[in-house]
């Protein structure tokens, strides 16, 4: 079972891993939005802590089962959606901590590039705040669900974790961006597409990284071998989108036939 966050001590004060520990705890919208920089001290004790759950500022509504973004002509829809993508960004700085917090025996160089990742999401999560505003609506209009956080912690290596999200979650995002950003464009939004395209463009480093440190945990990119460190139940079909955007997935690291056989995998294909 996933350890809860209670079941370990909290790390020390003025290192990372405290900074990381306070913000999957968080509890205020504003400090999830804009957090202190991170210390540069880090603990030198390895002890991992698994947290079960984050923390949740009450604007931020979770359900189960979120209301889907039906139509996105109206700014109401825009708004839902852009909200849903804040949500996202959200869970993976938080995912990002909680992998630094649990996987304390990886090289410094990963967990630096974790850390440096949730900046990014952390900043990414502010243009789409900003972009919800635009729109006439606030953060926590809308209702949410944890769903990152319900997957992604079952990841039992760095292998794994690495596998659903630099190049599960985080490559799928690659297609999901292109796809809304064209669809705002034909809803005459094109500063909301412009804002998805960015973030697109700043998630191939996140991918880039996920190969690069998949293939220093486990071996050398191939199709079978990331499938086979996905956590269960999760499969490929989660992890890709339509079109594909191969051009994004290729300066990220991904090989053709990484490509290829992710394309035309199928769950009802034999050895699936």
């Amino acid at each position: 079972a996933v350890l809860g966050s209670r079941a370990v001590s909290a790390p020390e004060q003025g290192t990372v891993e405290r900074w990381a520990w306070d913000y999957v705890h968080g509890a205020s919208l504003a400090a999830m939005l804009a957090p202190p920089a991170p210390p540069a001290r880090w603990e030198n004790a390895k002890t991992a802590r698994r947290v079960a759950s984050p923390g949740r500022p009450p604007e931020l509504r979770v359900v189960r089962k979120a209301k889907k973004t039906r139509g996105l002509a109206g700014a109401e829809g825009r708004a839902r959606a852009l909200h849903a993508f804040l949500h996202h960004e959200l869970q993976a700085a938080e995912l990002m901590a909680w992998a630094l917090l649990a996987f304390p025996e990886t090289p410094l160089e990963f967990r630096a590039g974790l850390v440096r990742i949730a900046g990014d999401e952390i900043r990414h999560m502010r243009i789409y705040a900003e972009q919800i505003e635009r729109l006439g609506f606030r953060v926590g209009d809308f209702e949410v669900r944890d769903w990152f956080w319900e997957r992604v912690p079952t990841a039992r290596t760095p292998a794994s974790f690495v596998a659903v999200m630099g190049l599960g979650l985080e490559s799928a995002n690659l297609e999901h961006a292109a796809s809304f950003a064209a669809r705002f464009r034909e809803a005459g939004d094109e500063e909301g597409a412009r804002a998805q395209e960015l973030v697109a463009r700043e998630e191939i480093a996140h991918v880039r990284f996920g190969v690069a440190w998949f293939e220093a945990f486990a071996a050398p990119l191939a199709f079978d071998a990331w499938r086979r460190a996905l956590p269960e139940p999760l499969t490929p079909l989660l992890m890709r989108g339509q079109p594909l955007q191969r051009d994004a997935r290729r300066k990220a690291g991904q090989p053709d036939r990484f490509i290829d056989e992710l394309e035309s995998w199928s769950p009802e294909a034999p050895g699936c």
